[in-house]
């Protein structure tokens, strides 16, 4: 009798719990957002210390802090 109880006090708190906002969390989001080994992120525009690189896609642009861009010898 008293596990009877005890499912169902669980299934009554499971009911009242909000849903959880579905898709991937933050980490993962961030993981499949990032461009240039990792350095960048994909963004619509980007910060002021970041500068554009490469594009990810036809809408977002690579935005990569200045300290990981690449050497350009001869400017």
């Amino acid at each position: 009798m008293k596990s009877l109880l005890l499912v169902l006090v669980v299934l009554v708190l499971l009911s009242c719990v909000p849903p959880v906002r579905s898709g991937p969390n933050a980490y993962i989001r961030r993981v499949f957002s990032t461009c240039w080994r990792t350095k960048g992120v994909c963004k619509k525009s980007c910060g002021k210390s970041e500068e554009y690189h490469i594009l990810c896609d036809i809408t977002r642009l690579c935005c990569i802090n200045k300290k990981y861009l690449p050497v350009q010898i001869g400017k």
